[in-house]
């Protein structure tokens, strides 16, 4: 599009998580006019660490806020899988894009905050629950709560898993449960046991839980997650300790010692859920993002990378287009087969047996078969 009319754009994003605020800075780097609609009465970010792989990074470069996350984020080399008992699965350099080589850990706290600290003030406007979208063709029409309406030019839905936008315009289809719960606290480095000694991911497999260890050591803390199997669906379910201690029997005992001495009232407990691929993300007027479009398991750590990553392909396609509509669907073409895949290998089961096929080769030779 020319420049001329991506000035003249009128664009409204729904959700001031990672996906809208990433869109938020993508597309009003475009010169686009953008206003960001949340439905909270104050952005808070809960849970626990999460890591902003490379490529990733190199968007916030080009975005020119690079400096603005690596300073609240620890540079990582490598993760690395281990059976319970801490025996090697497998090791692997985190996937490289162009010179950068390192994948940024960082508190999901830190990482909303920095990026919506890089939007211009008055960008985000919270307390804005939306009820209804209409699509209109040449432009969509937004009502809050209270009777509030906004007409754009672009409708944005970056309103998650639970997203209004795809169930009203797109897919009737619900949230799907895993079977899994992800228990997510953040701990002193202290508390770690001596667990964590530099910046690299840990995952330690066995009896359908999996734990994984993400050193913050620039907040001199550790990201401690457990996701155990359960067939209990509530989306924030009653767990006691005791429940947790359970899924954890057979581990290192160092990690049965962390979660014993986990305070209950700082843990984030959540069943996990993804959603289905939907089949289409736009219309004229409207586009999915993030978790929106397609919410996946956090098996791989993909959910906020992939969140990003639509941010800086949708604007780069409304730059190359002759216009918005053929920029959404250039949007849509280059983005839905890359995360198709990745919802479906996010569902793979990661028992120590499945590795090789998550990673194929990664396998060390003693540890590739069994007896």
């Amino acid at each position: 599009m020319q420049s001329s009319d991506l000035k003249d754009l009128k664009i409204a994003i729904v959700g001031a998580g990672y996906g809208g605020a990433a869109a938020a800075k993508a597309l009003s780097l475009l010169g686009a006019d953008v206003t960001v609609y949340e439905q909270a009465n104050r952005t808070r970010e809960v849970g626990a660490g999460i890591g902003l792989r490379p490529a990733t990074m190199n968007r916030f470069r080009q975005w020119g806020i690079f400096d603005a996350i690596a300073r609240v984020s620890s540079p990582s080399e490598y993760f690395e899988i281990l059976t319970a008992t801490g025996d090697p699965i497998m090791k692997e350099a985190w996937p490289a894009d162009g010179e950068q080589t390192h994948t940024h850990l960082i508190h999901r706290g830190d990482f909303i905050e920095a990026l919506l600290g890089v939007l211009p003030e008055g960008m985000v406007r919270l307390g804005h629950r939306l009820e209804t979208v209409e699509d209109k063709g040449d432009s969509s029409v937004l009502t809050f709560a209270g009777g509030t309406t906004v007409e754009a030019d672009l409708v944005v839905g970056a309103d998650g898993i639970k997203s209004v936008v795809r169930r009203q315009l797109f897919s009737d289809k619900g949230p799907v449960f895993s079977g899994e719960h992800a228990y997510r606290a953040v701990i002193s480095a202290d508390d770690a046991h001596g667990m964590v000694t530099d910046d690299n991911l840990r995952m330690y497999i066995g009896r359908g839980t999996k734990i994984y260890l993400l050193p913050l050591r620039h907040r001199d803390q550790v990201s401690f997650d457990i996701t155990a199997l359960c067939p209990d669906g509530t989306w924030t379910p009653r767990v006691t300790k005791e429940d947790m201690l359970r899924t954890v029997e057979g581990f290192d005992e160092r990690l049965v010692d962390i979660t014993r001495g986990l305070d209950m009232d700082t843990v984030n407990i959540r069943a996990v859920y993804d959603i289905d691929p939907v089949d289409t993300w736009h219309s004229d007027s409207v586009v999915l993002v993030g978790d929106a479009a397609h919410s996946m398991l956090h098996h791989q750590g993909q959910g906020a990378n992939s969140a990003i990553e639509d941010a800086g392909v949708l604007a780069d396609a409304l730059r190359r287009a002759d216009s918005l509509k053929q920029g959404l669907a250039l949007y849509q073409a280059t983005r839905k087969p890359v995360t198709d895949q990745l919802q479906a290998v996010s569902r793979q089961g990661w028992t120590e047996d499945e590795i090789d096929d998550v990673f194929p080769g990664q396998k060390p030779a003693a540890t590739a078969t069994k007896d």
